[in-house]
């Protein structure tokens, strides 16, 4: 069971309708932002069609020019999403560019200049970023980003685990804090507690002094239990509404008979956050409870606060298998049909 780390996709079946540090502090991989390719044209993995891996091609074509806001990022390592090959697949042509168009939408990077009226950043700085669903382009050599979506890379980690973070960390982060307000001492379920947005959810609410529960597969057990969850419920084998209840906040990422079933352990008061469509506000109310449906937005100022709690220790990014770029089919094939822990990561030479 892993959750979709986006707040508008979880399975086919309801698709219808993410001057600071010099180059000498540079995080472990992410030093020489200068040698490479040539900053007028770059490798990108484009969609040539919607369809299967095989639309996915390696092509040679210009570098983008950062505008006024943004800054040139010479990517470093570019995190891989299941919302990449639902896009890839056609799931969501109304949101994505007519092909050819670079996917991706988290990198991790150096910077290489910026463009007008940006100021922080500087060349040789190790950032990050979530490119926002209607931008992509992190399956590159290089990116332009909105100056306000960038933050300094986490300095403890290297470029691989930083591209992890991002789309994901992002999502639980809004999802617990800006929509469902934990607070200490709560109950805290986390749906598919060992992917890419319920381990950093697990950690994020444990942080927050938070009791966590989370359900996963019974492999996952004792992946979650270093991360810190309190619970783990084998969803296989267990139903978790005997185990979880009462529960003031539920993070929902499966969809479809899971979030019925979740309605029924909140408690009143409790919050139900989904980040696979709108929860229904009848059966909420009908529990005394709230809830709401979100969608990841970029913002450079959390993606900042993640890279301290990174730094300090008590958030770990788990990079499960790492691709090169030119094998961006092979990793979505992958993450289609193997189970995951955390994220998988394309390596940019």
């Amino acid at each position: 069971m892993r959750p979709f780390p986006i707040g508008i996709l979880a399975r086919r079946a309801w698709i219808a309708p993410v001057a600071g540090c010099l180059l000498a502090a540079a995080a472990p991989g992410m030093d020489a932002p200068i040698s490479g390719p040539s900053e007028a044209t770059m490798k990108a993995v484009r969609v040539h069609a919607f369809g299967g891996p095989d639309v996915l091609h390696l092509d040679t074509i210009a570098a983008p020019t950062p505008a006024a806001g943004e800054v040139l990022v010479r990517v470093r390592a570019a995190g891989v999403n299941p919302v990449d090959w639902k896009i890839r697949e056609g799931y969501l042509k109304g949101m994505a560019p007519t092909p050819p168009f670079v996917l991706g939408f988290d990198v991790a990077g150096v910077v290489e200049r910026a463009g007008p009226s940006v100021e922080g950043f500087a060349p040789g700085d190790p950032v990050f970023a979530y490119l926002s669903l209607r931008r992509g382009g992190g399956y590159a050599e290089f990116v332009a980003v909105p100056a306000k979506d960038l933050a300094r890379a986490p300095k403890s980690i290297d470029a691989n685990a930083a591209a992890s973070v991002p789309l994901a960390a992002l999502t639980a982060y809004q999802a617990l804090f800006d929509h469902a307000g934990i607070k200490p001492g709560q109950r805290v379920l986390v749906h598919g507690g060992a992917g890419g947005v319920g381990h950093f959810a697990v950690q994020l609410a444990k942080a927050r002094g938070a009791t966590v529960y989370a359900t996963a597969a019974g492999e996952d057990r004792d992946f979650l239990k270093a991360l810190g969850a309190d619970v783990v419920i084998d969803y296989r084998n267990e139903r978790f509404e005997e185990i979880a209840k009462d529960m003031d906040v539920v993070l929902e990422s499966i969809g479809g008979e899971n979030l019925e079933r979740s309605y029924g352990v909140l408690k009143s008061g409790g919050f139900l956050v989904s980040i696979v469509g709108q929860p229904d506000q009848a059966k909420l109310a009908a529990r005394g409870a709230r809830g709401a449906g979100m969608l990841v937005q970029p913002d450079g100022a959390q993606l900042a606060e993640i890279a301290s709690l990174i730094d300090a220790g008590k958030l770990k990014p788990h990079v499960s298998r790492t691709f090169p770029l030119a094998d961006a089919g092979k990793a979505h094939e992958h993450l289609r049909t193997t189970h995951t822990q955390g994220k998988i990561v394309l390596t940019v030479p």
